[in-house]
């Protein structure tokens, strides 16, 4: 699989900052480094951040950042200044008032500079598991924070643990007798009008390839013949990793719903596709922050 060029990549898997991973075995780094004037906090709340202005976070002091949330260590800015993050549970009100209020990620991601979505992708990734994840899996003691947030050692049994990755894939089909034609899904919890790639987990000991092959015939009735990858993205719901492909249909008629997760499948021409990107008519595709916006919108401009 060839890897695309950072110019095309989603917008949630452009480079970010600098994580100084190595920084993390510094003994009470984040204690320490909240004492530091410069020390720039990202916090979450639930899955959404305070914003400076609908394109930019509002990041704060730590003086300025309310107590009682998990704290983490994100790496350090272009300027060299750290950044950390303070993540809380979801708030039935704000913790402040933000200069341009508090957006999720699924609708800031798109504007932010790649510095500020990487920053917010990797709080809200890690911050899902520091609340989620308290307690040992092996034998249920409440753990102990170490390596600036990003482990967890059980003080009873000595097991050591870490945030977890889910890796899934995301898949437009492509059509075996028209160039200008995309199989898209809509899932049962979704609106009748809202369409999508084809989607699920990796299973326990299978490749991107088979899964890619397994979710698709599973969702769609599909059988495909070519893969090709098209880029990857982390999507913290609750925490995995989309990695994205175009796969090439074997025989269009064999399209059908599966009943259960996807309620119904439908082959779009190119044209459908560029008015519902352009907000015209009445289907509705994924949000730009997506990878599937992207394999979607890549697709469409291939031929136009």
């Amino acid at each position: 699989m060839t890897a695309p060029d950072s110019t095309s990549l989603p917008p949630l898997a452009r480079p970010g900052g600098d994580r100084a991973a190595e920084e993390r075995l510094t003994p009470d780094l984040v204690e320490t480094l909240k004492t530091d004037a410069a020390t720039r906090v990202l916090v979450i709340a639930g899955d959404a951040a305070p914003m400076a202005a609908p394109d930019r976070l509002d990041w704060r002091a730590p003086s300025e950042t309310p107590d009682g949330g998990e704290w983490a260590f994100l790496g350090r800015d272009a300027d060299g200044a750290a950044l950390l993050a303070a993540v809380f549970a979801a708030q039935e009100e704000e913790l402040f008032t933000a200069p341009a209020g508090w957006a999720g990620l699924r609708t800031a991601g798109a504007l932010l500079s790649a510095a500020d979505a990487g920053a917010f992708v990797e709080a809200l990734s890690l911050g899902r598991w520091l609340l989620d994840a308290p307690y040992c899996p092996a034998c249920g003691s409440l753990t102990i924070l170490g390596d600036a947030g990003w482990s967890r050692r059980c003080p009873n049994c000595g097991r050591q643990h870490f945030p977890r990755t889910d890796p899934a894939v995301i898949v437009a089909i492509t059509s075996a007798d028209d160039p200008d034609q995309l199989l898209l899904g809509s899932n049962a919890l979704w609106g009748p009008e809202r369409f999508s790639c084809f989607a699920g987990f990796v299973e326990a000991g299978e490749s991107l390839e088979a899964a890619v092959r397994r979710e698709v015939a599973e969702e769609s009735g599909i059988e495909v013949g070519r893969v090709t990858y098209r880029g990857s993205q982390a999507w913290p719901y609750p925490r995995s990793l989309m990695v994205g492909f175009l796969a090439e249909a074997r025989d269009d008629a064999a399209a059908r719903a599966d009943g259960e997760e996807i309620a119904a499948v439908r082959w779009f021409t190119r044209d459908e596709i560029g008015r519902a990107l352009g907000g015209d008519g009445e289907v509705v595709l994924p949000g730009r922050a997506s990878i599937a916006h992207r394999l979607i919108s890549d697709w469409h401009a291939e031929r136009t």
